[in-house]
């Protein structure tokens, strides 16, 4: 579904829409975001070349749903990749549960970062739900690639594609239907951006 089709639904299903939405963020449960350290080292260090993980994001990067951050993305993450390239891979993690890209902007900014190699950025449900334009996420999606770049001297970016919003049972429909296919927009405009600048 393309743009303009979307913004046809919304404008005839708006009330109906909001209603669902403000009815559904005060029924789902809300979970806490894994706990446990946000930064550490995999492996040996001196047994070969370190190297440096940051992953950047919002719940899906925080960890919620996990117990602590060592069953969470970026240190389990981490893991696999001291096992793949066989050879200490340092990791940290910055991430709040609830961020889109501009406010995962904000608190990247606030931060105190580590030097790193490649970035996991998992971002981007928020945008769709908070219904941010392709134009604007692709906006903020650059900004924040190019401070991270520049405080971190990172040269590799990679992009959690987005979960099957479409899917999430506990969004009621038509909400599930709008939210999934603003979901499909902002992926198909972030993998285009991303193959445009060489990322994964």
């Amino acid at each position: 579904m393309n743009l303009a089709a979307l913004t046809v639904l919304k404008l005839s299903l708006a009330p109906f829409l909001l209603w669902q939405g403000k009815r559904t963020r005060a029924q789902i449960i809300r979970l806490p975001e894994a706990a446990g350290v946000r930064s550490g080292i995999i492996g040996a260090e001196g047994s070969a070349p370190l190297f440096r993980l940051l992953v950047i994001g919002d719940s899906s990067a925080a960890g919620v749903g996990a117990a602590t951050q060592s069953e969470a993305l970026a240190q389990q993450t981490a893991t696999a990749l001291a096992q793949q390239m066989q050879r200490p891979v340092a990791w940290q993690l910055i991430a709040q549960s609830g961020v889109n890209t501009l406010q995962a902007l904000a608190l990247f900014e606030k931060s105190d970062v580590q030097p790193a190699d490649a970035v996991l950025f998992a971002l981007g449900v928020n945008d769709a739900t908070s219904q941010v334009k392709a134009k604007q996420f692709i906006v903020s999606t650059q900004q924040l690639w190019t401070l991270v770049q520049t405080k971190t001297g990172a040269y590799i970016a990679l992009f959690s594609g987005f979960p099957p919003v479409h899917d999430f049972p506990a969004l009621p429909q038509p909400l599930r239907f709008y939210l999934g296919n603003w979901s499909r927009w902002l992926d198909k405009a972030l993998q285009a951006w991303a193959a445009q600048q060489g990322h994964g």
